[in-house]
Formats: structure tokens, C-alpha cells, sequence
């Protein structure tokens, strides 16, 4: 479970958001909506570390983190809206990566983890392909298998429909739909209603601070 306490950013004179509190069960889907603008993206950069805020703490399972903390960071895997997956790299070096440089596991441990989840999330005809062979909701299941590679605690989507097409956009419903029977709890920030509709447990309205299941 992760409850964010108090959490104030500003930039200069201008408040993005005073006090904000806001829990998430453990295996839930949060969705916050909002206008473009409303601070949306700048609540999951502030948790991951990307932003620096003012003011608030997260108790992530018991744990108390003050806000731009990076053991709290490396506790959440962040999709972005664009993937961000280094195009050099095949998608299972993407997938690597990571786990390998920064936690330090074995290469074998790494590609075994990452065979996993490209089965999963049925890319494993994909693992030697690099992004720009890549359809877009490829490169979302991809970017959803990189932040899982990590073994987060939670994951965190900014935006995760963007671009996508109405078919490309069922199938990211379903995955995370998939990750929610398996356990992962997941922080959706998005302005596509009927995307929220489809996979939310609860909906966030991040300009008028009201939560409705």
C-alpha cells in the first residue's frame, strides 16, 4: 500500500498542488484525471524523483520515504508517454539493462527475467528487435516489461494511450488488467476517460481533488 501525505509542489509563485493526500491499495489501479496542465505528470515525476516537491512524505508498505527519496525512486517503475527505450539497444538489452548495471544481477538472471516477461507479455518474437521495428503498443508492452524487470513495487504510466489507436489501446487495457490479477499495483496518469473507465478502481480528479471508486 502506498499513501502520499501532504505533498506540495510549486514552481516559483505558482502552486501545482498544496497538501495532497491520496492512498493506493496494494493490486489497485489508480487513475487520476485532469486537463492538461493540472499537475497530472508532475505527481508521478515528483514520486520517481524527476522533480523535486516542497513538501510531503510516502509510506510505501510500511516504509516512510520523504518525497524525492531514491530508495523510494527505485521502489517504482515509471512508464513514460514517449517509452523512452534506448533505440540502440534490442528489446531484450532494454530489458537487461538495467537490472544488470544498477541491481547488480547476473547477466544469465537478467535474460532469464526478461525472457519471462516478453513471454508474458507476448513479445517474445520481438526480444531481438529493436524499437524502430516496433508498433507502439509494442513498444508500451515493452516499456511495461522494462519498469517489471526492476521488480518495483508499483508502476507508473504517464499518459500510457497517447497515440495509440483503438485496438492498440484494448490490448494495453488488457495487460494491465493481466498485472492487476497478478498482484501489481499500478498509478495510471491519463486525460483518455474511456481508457480510465475500462481498467480503473478508482479515479483520481487531480483539479477538483475528488476520488471515486
Amino acid at each position: 500500500m502506498i499513501k502520499i501525505k501532504n505533498l506540495t509542489k510549486t514552481y516559483g509563485d505558482k502552486v501545482i498542488f498544496k497538501d495532497l493526500s491520496l492512498d493506493l491499495e496494494d493490486a489497485e489501479i489508480l487513475v487520476v484525471t485532469g486537463p492538461s496542465g493540472s499537475g497530472k505528470t508532475t505527481l508521478i515525476k515528483t514520486l520517481t524523483g524527476l522533480e523535486d516537491a516542497q513538501a510531503g512524505e510516502i509510506d510505501l508498505n510500511g516504509q516512510t520515504y520523504q518525497v524525492g527519496d531514491p530508495a523510494l525512486a527505485a521502489k517504482i517503475g515509471l512508464i513514460f508517454q514517449d517509452f523512452n527505450l534506448f533505440p540502440h539497444l534490442t528489446v531484450r538489452k532494454n530489458l537487461t539493462l538495467a537490472p544488470m548495471t544498477v541491481n547488480k544481477v547476473s547477466a544469465a538472471e537478467a535474460n532469464t527475467k526478461a525472457d519471462e516477461l516478453l513471454e508474458t507479455l507476448g513479445l517474445t518474437e520481438q526480444a531481438d528487435s529493436y524499437p524502430y521495428q516496433l508498433s507502439g503498443g509494442q513498444k508500451q508492452r515493452v516499456g511495461i516489461a522494462r519498469a517489471l524487470a526492476m521488480n518495483p513495487q508499483i508502476i507508473a504510466y504517464d499518459e500510457p494511450t497517447s497515440g495509440l489507436d483503438g485496438k492498440t489501446t484494448d490490448q494495453v487495457v488488457q495487460v494491465m488488467l493481466d498485472l492487476k490479477k497478478a498482484g501489481v499495483t499500478q498509478l495510471v496518469v491519463t486525460h483518455d476517460l474511456p481508457f480510465a473507465d475500462q481498467v480503473a478502481d478508482t479515479v483520481f480528479d487531480f483539479e477538483k481533488e475528488v476520488r471515486r471508486s
